[in-house]
Parts: C-alpha cells; structure tokens; sequence
C-alpha cells in the first residue's frame, strides 16, 4: 500500500516521495505537530518536486523568483490529487497541506513566519535529505531543489529509513556567502533574510533579489551517487 502510494505521488509530478510515521514528530514545537492540524493523523507523506538546475545559473530576480513561487502551486495540486486518490483507494481521510502560504503564524518584530508544520523537517522525518548549514533541505539526488508538500492521512505506514547527509563538514560557503550575515549554520535569522531577498519592481511584480546559500552551496545538484526515486 504504501509503495503503490507513493508510486502514484511520483506519477503525477513529484520527484522524490517518503513517509514518517507521526511518532517522528514528538518533538515537533506546540501548535505545529501533525495531530495539532490533523488528531487522527498516524502517518505524514512528504514529496518534494525538483527546480530546474538552470535556474542556478542566471540572476534570480525575476526568472528564478517567478518559477520558485510557481513551484508552489504545483506542489499543492499534486498534494491535493493524492489526498483524493488515497481516499478513493484506501478508505478514511486524507488532509493535503499548503506547500507556502497560507498560515497563521507570523511575529513582525522579527519578520519570523512559520507554515502550519516544517514542511523541510518534515520531509527529513520522511527519510527525504537533510538540513545543510543553509536551513536548506539537502537530498542526495537533487540536492537543495526541492520545493516540497505534505500529505496527512490516518493510515498506519510503515515509516521510511533516515538519510544521510551529504552536506560538508568543513564547508561555510553559504554562511560566508550570506550578504546579510543570516546564517550561523543551524538557524536563519529571517528578519535578516527577508529585508534582503524579497521585493517588488517597478511594475508591482514580486521579486527574488537573493538566493546565494542556494546556489553557492557545492551539494546543490546533490551527491556525485546515483540513489533510487523512491526512498
């Protein structure tokens, strides 16, 4: 049950797909564990869907921005079909989450907003990667790419094996790259990171004006290891 799943996850769009049992999550903040959202929630599929590389490789203000924030929505559709087609299938309640916004959360001393769960924690309860020094989700195969979503169901899934990382001990690229010195290698200071990165042009548009622990990051591709869609 579970592989067919996330066979079916993996089929309409997503990249790489994994399941934690809500056991994971015990040390889950107040207000932001699963059964705060779901009470009879028992397992949590997380599913990420990989940017373009070469969104890397230009200035990010516009072609970056625009496809990072369309990512979202994607994301969402294909959290939103597998809810239906776990239900259909399986029986119960299936609950897609929003992959950004909307949420509740927001402290505008310090420009700090926080989605209705960790969507990167949870994915690396979910056995997807692990967090790189930039708070970035780092997987093995596509690096810190994804733009990830969550399924929540009742079902009783067998949880899948934790990653390894693949970020470099020795590496501080990205904390030293930071232009607004938002970075310490476990936390991102948001107020920091917002006031530089997000804006509007001229003509109202949203714009991305940095992404450099991003694409400074040596992992950003992923590993030099070929590793299997489904973890």
């Amino acid at each position: 049950m579970k592989n067919q799943i996330k066979e079916f996850i993996l089929s309409i769009g997503a990249d790489v797909c994994g399941v934690a049992g809500v056991d994971r999550f015990a040390e889950a903040p107040a207000g932001f564990h699963p059964k705060d959202i779901f009470p009879s929630c028992k397992s949590v599929i997380a599913f990420g869907v990989v940017l373009p590389k070469g969104l890397t490789k230009i200035e990010p203000r516009l072609i970056y921005g625009h496809f990072n924030y369309s990512a979202c929505p994607e994301v969402d559709w294909v959290a939103f079909r597998a809810a239906k087609e776990i239900e259909r299938l399986y029986g119960g309640y299936a609950v897609p989450l929003p992959s950004d916004g909307p949420y509740e959360y927001w402290n505008p001393e310090t420009l700090e907003g926080r989605g209705l769960i960790s969507m990167k924690h949870a994915a690396m309860l979910a056995g997807l990667g692990t967090l790189g020094k930039s708070t970035l989700l780092l997987n093995a195969k596509y690096g810190n790419l994804l733009t990830l979503g969550i399924v929540l169901t009742e079902l009783d899934l067998a949880s899948d094996p934790f990653a390894e990382s693949i970020c470099i001990k020795s590496c501080d690229i990205c904390i030293k790259s930071c232009p607004s010195h938002a970075l310490d290698g476990e936390h991102v200071n948001q107020k920091k990171c917002r006031q530089n990165t997000y804006g509007t042009n001229a003509r109202g548009f949203n714009t991305v004006n940095c992404n450099k622990c991003r694409v400074v990051c040596p992992m950003k591709f992923g590993n030099v290891f070929d590793c299997p869609q489904i973890i």
